[in-house]
């Protein structure tokens, strides 16, 4: 199968940056399809890059987005949802992915990878999040036809830029002392981002991997407290990390749900009560220790000169190299 141009909705974040810049060093040719171009500037800049900004949602213009294509990649995923009824999950892991196979096939696109997330599950219990990448995973393979389709199932994707490892970050530099830690056992096996988008641009062209659905682990297994603490020591900071009961630790999903920016929810309650580990023994082996100090360690360096300036009274100071 002859790839050349590729199309990828859902580019412009942390996983489809890493993506397009790999197929860019591979002679690839990539189209980024998005609702806000505005998002994709770092894209833009980089040779044989295409931005074209529509509504991925509304079928006519989506699949007018596609012609000339060879290949998609769908990234599109959300962790929470603005509203609190599932809504905002089914239209990003369930009615996109169903456009999405509907334009390939009406663009003759005939090579389909598609972002899935492990555990996705349509029968899964209470996680929405589970339960509608299940469904959305489960719908471009029924109705493949022609199309060769791959998922992948990542388990966390740390790296620079991540929404784990920096979030976790953001939230124990605020903590004084104690930071309560709800489904503190937990279990998963962070995979690192560079190799989750190696994934990906091998499989394009690897017939072995046509209609399967793969998991992608990380080399070793940990708790969400471990991750946590591991956190607070790469960041130099004292933090005791006290695991919450189960009951407490609904409780505060409930809370946070509400609260601004939904740093926790009752989905993400619910979803951390299965462990995020592969049920085989996963090829993808950089370890968290081998990548996460070093942007870690960048940002304690860069909170210390912050500190300084506004210590000597300079806090309107932006780092320049021309300086």
């Amino acid at each position: 199968m002859a790839i050349k141009n590729i199309g990828v909705v859902g580019g412009s974040g942390f996983i489809g940056t890493r993506i397009i810049n790999q197929l860019i060093e591979k002679k690839y040719r990539v189209r980024v399809i998005t609702r806000q171009a505005e998002h994709c500037k770092h894209l833009a800049i980089l040779p044989d890059v295409e931005i074209v900004e529509t509504d991925v949602y509304d079928q006519t213009r989506l699949d007018r987005s596609l012609p000339g294509l060879d290949a998609a990649i769908n990234l599109v995923g959300i962790l929470n949802e603005r509203g609190h009824n599932g809504e905002g999950f089914r239209k990003a892991h369930v009615e996109l992915p169903r456009k999405l196979i509907n334009a390939c096939h009406q663009n003759k696109i005939h090579r389909l990878l598609h972002m899935s997330a492990l555990n996705a599950d349509a029968s899964a219990g209470a996680s929405q999040y589970l339960r509608t990448k299940g469904e959305g995973e489960n719908h471009v393979h029924a109705f493949a036809g022609n199309i060769k389709v791959t998922s992948f199932r990542p388990s966390v994707v740390f790296g620079p830029e991540d929404s784990f490892f920096n979030r976790f970050a953001e939230i124990l530099r605020i903590t004084p002392c104690c930071l309560p830690l709800a489904c503190a056992s937990s279990r998963m096996a962070p995979v690192y981002v560079g190799d989750l988008a190696t994934s990906f641009v091998e499989a394009l062209t690897n017939p072995a991997s046509y209609g399967k659905r793969i998991e992608l682990c990380g080399p070793r297994i940990y708790t969400l407290a471990e991750l946590v603490q591991y956190t607070a020591r790469q960041l130099k900071l004292k933090r005791k990390v006290i695991p919450l009961p189960d009951c407490l630790s609904k409780l505060q999903a409930l809370l946070l749900e509400y609260a601004p920016g939904k740093p926790f929810s009752l989905d993400n309650y619910h979803s951390l009560q299965v462990d995020s580990v592969c049920s085989s023994v996963s090829p993808m082996k950089t370890s968290l220790e081998s990548i996460v100090p070093w942007y870690l360690g960048n940002q304690v360096t860069e909170y210390k000169l912050s500190h300084y300036r506004q210590s000597a009274g300079r806090d309107d100071y932006t780092s320049n190299p021309d300086d």
